[in-house]
């Protein structure tokens, strides 16, 4: 047991040392030129992997920050500590006449109530990519999620019919309170976050639309290298050819059995006018039934 304590403490020791030091040298490091913003369960940790492929994409420590969601708190020194120096920008300017670029992905940002003013103020000149799924399909997968973690235990019938109840005041509170935490707004918005209208409006609220790129996730599986490029281009980064995929690289996809036809049809109709809504809102027609 002793030899094991000192296994973990020789190991887990660097890493806080680290992390002390990164912090310490919040000032020299970058802040994040993009953010993947969501939604979760819509391939955004198949679509950050893609995007550091580039090889002026350099990576976060993480793909996960939630620092505009969660842990706000921690200050803007602890989030910049995640993030390449501008030392080691202009050492990579210098070798390879190229700037890059840098970026996180969490998926929660889009749904958070507060996450998009805490971004404009601190990058008023960021871009965004934001990956929608059928919002039927994200529901289930969420589900799915939650369940396989333990923080579920209900069926996702009884999930659907109560998440009004589980929900009810919590965006007031998180809205009143910026410290507090709401569980259940994280865990249990199975059909919340399919509103995906009302989440991009606030968005919109503080920055133009021109710097956010959506992308359907059916399109994006389905066309991945074109819509990756795509994306590319959006972030301003020079071609790169030599950008492939091996066959079914996807990550962090769950398996579960196919969700019955009774419900999906009564979910296909409540999410109708929601759809609707996001069509005119973005005067394009994702075509999910």
């Amino acid at each position: 047991m002793l030899e094991k304590a000192k296994t973990l403490v020789t190991l887990t020791l660097p890493i806080k040392i680290e992390r002390s030091a990164r912090i310490l040298t919040a000032s020299w490091r970058l802040m994040p030129d993009f953010l993947v913003l969501g939604g979760q369960k819509c391939g955004t940790t198949s679509l950050y992997q893609y995007l550091i492929m580039h090889p002026f994409i350099i990576s976060a420590m993480k793909k996960q920050m939630h620092f505009f969601d969660n842990h706000y708190d921690k200050g803007i020194s602890w989030y910049k500590a995640h993030f390449p120096s501008y030392f080691y920008k202009h050492y990579f300017k210098h070798i390879h006449k190229q700037d890059f670029i840098t970026g996180e992905a969490t998926p929660y940002y889009i749904f958070h109530p507060l996450a998009a003013r805490r971004a404009a103020k601190f990058l008023p000149n960021a871009k965004f990519i934001l990956v929608i799924r059928n919002p039927v399909e994200r529901a289930y997968s969420h589900y799915h999620h939650e369940l396989r973690k333990g923080t579920e235990k209900l069926s996702f019938e009884e999930a659907i019919a109560i998440e009004q109840e589980r929900l009810s005041g919590e965006r007031e509170k998180m809205l009143v309170d910026e410290h507090y935490y709401s569980f259940n707004f994280q865990r249990y918005s199975y059909l919340s976050r399919g509103h995906y209208a009302e989440q991009l409006i606030e968005w919109f609220n503080y920055f133009p639309r021109e710097r956010f790129f959506i992308v359907k996730s059916e399109d994006m599986r389905h066309n991945t290298i074109q819509i990756v490029q795509q994306i590319f281009s959006f972030l301003n980064l020079p071609d790169f050819s030599d950008f492939h995929l091996e066959k079914d690289q996807y990550y962090n996809v769950g398996k579960y059995e196919k969700m019955d036809s009774k419900m999906r049809e009564k979910l296909v109709e409540y999410f109708k006018p929601h759809n609707e809504k996001l069509y005119k809102l973005l005067d394009r027609d994702f075509n999910w039934q």
